[in-house]
């Protein structure tokens, strides 16, 4: 069924798993021409075999990568529209005991993939006439939970990098936006639920309960409850937004948390 964002065309980081995966079929049910890439081959090609688009592997934090996928896109659907940059990592650690090669990695991964592939991309949206970004970032890039100085770091930058965006390509057609989302039910998460139920001797399910008891909404978020967000930052309804950042996070944020643990 069409929606709003019929006969537009994206490109989506991060697009084989998780909220890029999520994103892409959500986009290709809206009626858009979907490039999903990502460093993963099998993924990629499934997701883009399931929506009638277009995989391309690759390293989002390298340049010639992501000129690669920008012109695959091109080439395949005639334009670029959307670029959504969902690719990303984790890494633990506080600046004094973090290993110096996880502090790079994770730069890379989180901070360098958006700035590359927004640089490869600007091109061809400016060409067709505008476009609109979206940079997932995290609530991570808002408050900061311990032992994770640069996942922190990195996706606050990316916060930085979008507004930044926002006034350099407003004035050329292009709205630069950021979604911040809180825990979502992710194969990251579920990857950390596994570590923090391992180490203090409970069940996953248990270890899940314990990270969301102080939302409001009590829950995780599915990954298509963040691609819906993502959807309306990238569509004509945010026609009027850009340099934003729109929290998705079931009111972890609104929460005082000094207050409740003493509930």
């Amino acid at each position: 069924m069409d929606g709003a964002l019929h006969r537009k065309v994206a490109l989506i980081t991060g697009g084989g798993t998780g909220i890029g995966e999520a994103c892409a079929r959500l986009f290709a049910g809206d009626g858009a021409g979907v490039a999903v890439m990502g460093r993963r081959p099998v993924p990629l090609e499934r997701v883009a075999a399931g929506v009638g688009g277009l995989d391309v592997a690759g390293d989002a934090s390298r340049a010639t990568d992501c000129e690669r996928a920008v012109a695959a896109t091109v080439a395949r659907f005639g334009r670029l529209d959307i670029l959504v940059s969902c690719a990303g990592v984790e890494g633990e650690g506080s600046v004094t005991a973090m290993d110096p090669e996880v502090w790079r990695r994770v730069l890379d991964a989180n901070l360098e993939t958006t700035m590359q592939i927004a640089r490869a991309a600007i091109p061809a949206m400016l060409e067709g006439g505008g476009g609109s970004i979206v940079n997932v970032s995290s609530l991570a890039g808002l408050v900061a939970p311990g032992d994770m100085a640069a996942y922190v770091t990195s996706k606050s930058a990316v916060l930085g990098l979008t507004r930044s965006m926002a006034v350099d390509y407003g004035p050329l057609g292009i709205r630069v936006n950021t979604l911040a989302p809180g825990w979502v039910w992710t194969p990251m998460s579920r990857d950390e639920m596994d570590v923090y139920a391992e180490a203090r001797g409970i069940t996953p399910d248990e270890a899940v309960a314990q990270a969301t008891r102080y939302l409001p909404l009590g829950r995780m978020a599915e990954p298509v409850e963040i691609a819906r967000c993502v959807r309306f930052l990238a569509s004509d309804d945010a026609s009027f937004v850009t340099g934003a950042v729109l929290v998705a996070d079931g009111g972890s944020s609104a929460v005082d948390i000094g207050y409740v643990s003493l509930l």
